[in-house]
């Protein structure tokens, strides 16, 4: 009797049957499997895009809340310090958060130069203004004839010199706010060993707090400030300000570096020339008299 099968097993038949269901059942399970793989991609890119945009996020906070958040030094209320005494700065409270500068007021008594220079540690010529005239300015502060309000601003940056002019002010602001007293003595200090412009790299921090170590001027508080870097939106925006403040420019238009005025009124002779910057001085005095007070820069209304 006939069994469907061979006397040695199955038949070509059969064999042929079984290989369409094999194949049947595999492509059943291949597409199975893609499925699967979809799924799970399709979820991957779900959860990846998800966690992009929480990173988005974060950043997109994190910026928004540190431009509204710029750490201003105290001190510095008109964005510079101001000194009766070569050893003594008048406090103040930080600018407020999203304020102006407030300009300072003086009172003009026809015997008191008010000195106001706009400076970049980088600057030569703010280096040959400060070699020349500095012995003179601590002596007429001291002897209360003048008083002197320094705006360290950054003009000079570079990739060569690591954006030393923005990290040496905003160490000077740094010293503004926690020992605002000392802060002339290091305006010197710096510029006696500032780096060449064409060459130099620029000072490291580490650099510019030995410089301050030197001069008596060391506390964790300062270093931690200068290697952060706490104060340079600060410096940045002041710089802003300088550069778009009319009041500033040059004859030839523009702002530049040192920027000087005595009782408002700007000083254009030689850096180089002590002599003849102490008889602007005396001008400014007499030209100004007794006659009221100067705010200078005038605020922007």
């Amino acid at each position: 009797m006939a069994t469907g099968k061979g006397a040695s097993g199955p038949t070509k038949r059969d064999r042929r049957e079984e290989a369409r269901e094999t194949a049947r059942r595999m492509r059943e399970e291949a597409a199975k499997k893609a499925k699967r793989r979809k799924v799970i991609v399709q979820s991957s890119v779900i959860v990846g895009i998800v966690a992009v945009l929480a990173i988005v996020g974060v950043v997109i906070f994190t910026s928004v809340s540190a431009s509204s958040n710029v750490a201003n030094p105290k001190n510095m209320l008109s964005g510079g310090l101001l000194l009766e005494k070569s050893d003594k700065a008048v406090t103040t409270p930080a600018i407020a958060s999203g304020a102006q500068p407030t300009p300072t007021k003086q009172t003009l008594d026809g015997k008191t130069a008010h000195i106001q220079i706009w400076l970049d540690y980088q600057c030569p010529y703010c280096n040959e203004f400060e070699t020349t005239n500095a012995a003179q300015m601590k002596q007429m502060m001291d002897d209360g004839s003048a008083t002197l309000e320094i705006h360290p601003v950054a003009i000079l940056d570079s990739a060569k010199n690591n954006q030393y002019s923005t990290r040496a002010a905003a160490a000077m602001a740094c010293v503004a706010d926690e020992q605002p007293d000392t802060f002339f003595a290091l305006n010197s200090a710096l510029f006696a060993k500032q780096p060449d412009e064409s060459t130099g790299t620029g000072l490291t921090n580490a650099e510019i707090l030995s410089i301050f170590k030197d001069n008596g001027v060391e506390s964790k508080t300062i270093t931690d400030c200068v290697n952060k870097q706490t104060f340079e939106k600060f410096i940045t925006n002041r710089t802003n300000d300088a550069v778009g403040d009319k009041q500033l420019a040059g004859p030839q238009g523009g702002f530049g570096t040192p920027t000087v005025f005595v009782n408002g009124e700007r000083y254009q002779g030689g850096f180089t020339n002590a002599q003849q910057f102490t008889a602007f001085v005396a001008a400014a005095v007499k030209d100004a008299g007794n006659s009221g007070s100067v705010t200078f820069p005038t605020p922007s209304k």
